[in-house]
């Protein structure tokens, strides 16, 4: 027999999202009844994985346990949801749960499609081949970096939505500049594959990046697929997608930026798009059709990157829209589209890429933050893992 229980807020996923939404309800309705449901033991601070993929940080650092963190007073349920049933107001779970919601808060993130591309799931963290974009296999990033004797180091990104889209280049500038530093860049073809038609979407930081692949002599060819990966001859297969004609490119490092796309579970349900993304209102996070719902972070149809600077916004304006809804008043509170990419460049050297909806920048500091500054690596190295860990999952940034 199905095994039955009720909440007043159930949130799906307990990642960035999901706890740091979790906390600020909390505060707001102490006696609220809460739960969270998510399969999880261990929680990353993934935007840690570039800094640990170009040997800067041990990967240990990004990760803690997850009950941890957990808001107290907030259910956690360590379940994996099979079904959101909205028209019943149920979730279904793994364990034959049906867990009953009043209002429910969709932020389960995203998945990463290892079978998206053909060869990927038996070459990944083997012989050169590489990826920031998973725990088990960032350090062996640096380590195919470091013990890089030259050749082609190919960096791909794929023709998917990905979590921070400036990550495929921050690996690669970091690569390229340890390549400077220990005195083989000469013997280096670094070449970057993207399914994208420009460097960045926003035309102030996209400026900065084009004069820096220029300067460093890094090739890079746009809206090119990653569709295959040819382990045994060390050989990246590429799809051009105007075209379709495909090309073949030798490798001796190939980092990987994986096809992603949405969990499982909401591919076929009621409440997302045609292309599998919770189908919200993009200012108020409320679902467009079923009211009680709201979805925020990766999972949701919002039409700006997926980064957690974007949850850290969009968070407020969930849990004050959710409770407005729950006392009878009009959803005031609106999102911008506002999201950060903090653009690596190397040792030192950061662009802190801030901007909305409309692709202007939001920049929060008093100066040009298109250039590259060392203070900006400072921030991205010590204060956005402290403000992330002590901030937004105890509800207060």
């Amino acid at each position: 027999m199905p095994v039955q229980t009720g909440y007043e807020i159930v949130i799906v996923g307990g990642g960035t999202a999901g706890i740091s939404v979790a906390a600020r309800l909390k505060k707001k309705i102490p006696h609220g009844k809460i739960a969270i449901i998510d399969p999880a033991h261990k929680h990353y601070y993934q935007p840690l994985w570039t800094l640990v993929g170009g040997g800067i940080y041990p990967k240990e650092a990004s990760v803690k346990d997850q009950l941890s963190l957990i808001p107290s007073g907030v259910k956690y349920i360590q379940e994996v949801v099979t079904e959101i049933d909205p028209d019943r107001q149920l979730v279904l779970t793994n364990e034959d749960s049906q867990i009953s919601y009043d209002y429910l808060i969709v932020c389960p993130g995203l998945s990463i499609n290892w079978d998206g591309v053909k060869g990927l799931k038996e070459a990944i963290g083997k012989d050169g081949v590489v990826t920031i974009y998973f725990y088990d296999f960032v350090d062996k990033t640096w380590e195919a970096i470091r013990n890089f004797k030259g050749g082609n180091a190919v960096f791909t990104f794929p023709n998917t939505p990905i979590k921070c889209g400036g990550a495929p280049q921050k690996i690669m500038y970091l690569a390229e500049e340890h390549f400077r530093r220990a005195g083989i860049r000469s013997k280096c073809s670094v070449k970057f594959y993207t399914a994208k038609p420009d460097l960045f979407d926003v035309a102030k930081y996209r400026q900065t990046l084009e004069s820096i692949v220029r300067e460093r002599g890094i090739y890079v060819y746009f809206e090119r697929h990653l569709i295959e990966i040819k382990a045994g001859t060390k050989e990246a297969v590429f799809e051009h997608l105007i075209t379709k004609e495909t090309e073949t490119v030798p490798y001796d490092l190939l980092h990987v930026t994986p096809p992603m796309g949405p969990v499982a579970f909401l591919k076929n349900s009621a409440i997302v798009d045609q292309a599998g993304w919770v189908d919200v209102d993009p200012h108020t996070l409320q679902h467009k059709k079923y009211e009680t719902i709201f979805a925020l972070g990766d999972a949701a149809n919002l039409p700006t990157s997926k980064t957690g600077a974007a949850i850290r916004k969009q968070v407020p304006v969930v849990v004050h829209n959710l409770l407005a809804l729950k006392q009878g008043r009009e959803l005031t509170a609106k999102y911008n589209g506002y999201t950060s990419c903090p653009i690596v460049t190397g040792r030192g050297k950061l662009i802190m890429a801030e901007f909305d909806y409309a692709k202007q920048p939001q920049e929060t500091f008093p100066f040009d933050q298109s250039k590259e500054r060392y203070s900006m690596f400072l921030v991205k190295k010590h204060v956005l893992p402290r403000l992330y860990w002590y901030g937004m999952l105890k509800g207060r940034a």
